[in-house]
């Protein structure tokens, strides 16, 4: 009974799974692509909200500190948080052109996981830099503040060099995995699903 009972319930399933043609497919990975970009846009909001937030606080930060080495620091970062901005707008711009995705899906999915490659690419590479830029800067503002000739026998002590090398690596390497880390979690599984999506059309 129990065999008979399986075979009928086969039988109706076999009806039901109707497979669906290329067109429907390829509107279903267009609204998947869609969301995709709609997720894109909302981090780089999401980014661009924080880079202002940052740069309000480092603000009101250096205003209260007197003049010295921890003031030109915070107005130095407060600059870069600034120049940020128009990188994170200039973004928003590129996905507002593929947000109303045309026919050619193919060629919109694949300008944008260029530019989203090119983006993060460029993206690791200016924090790499400016991670020891910042660190020297840092250095110079206190030559500054201390003058030349306390800055030379501050720095004459081995300890001292020691100290610096130390939290130079050790920020260097935190901020690098960190931004890796920032990045693959705003970014990084979006674009590996854009080509995801790409393959599954090439497969069509």
């Amino acid at each position: 009974m129990e065999l008979e009972d399986l075979k009928s319930i086969w039988k109706s399933g076999e009806t039901v799974f109707q497979p669906k043609n290329e067109q429907e497919i390829a509107i279903m990975l267009k609204g998947r692509s869609i969301s995709i970009v709609n997720k894109l846009k909302r981090n780089v909001w999401f980014e661009l909200v924080f880079a202002i937030v940052v740069s309000l606080g480092l603000l009101l930060y250096a205003l209260s500190l007197e003049q010295g080495a921890m003031k030109w620091t915070s107005i130095s970062l407060l600059l870069m948080c600034l120049a940020s901005t128009i990188y994170f707008i200039k973004k928003l711009s590129v996905l507002n052109r593929v947000q109303g995705i045309n026919d050619n899906l193919h060629d919109t999915i694949s300008f944008l996981i260029t530019n989203l490659t090119s983006y993060l690419k460029f993206y690791r590479n200016s924090y790499t830099v400016l991670y020891p830029v910042y660190f020297l800067l840092g250095l110079l503002f206190s030559v500054l503040e201390r003058g030349t000739d306390k800055f030379v026998v501050f720095l004459s002590q081995p300890s001292t060099i020691v100290y610096l090398l130390f939290m130079a690596g050790l920020c260097f390497l935190v901020s690098t995995w960190f931004t890796r880390w920032y990045l693959k979690k705003l970014y990084g599984d979006h674009l590996e699903k854009l080509k995801k999506i790409l393959d599954e059309l090439n497969q069509q």
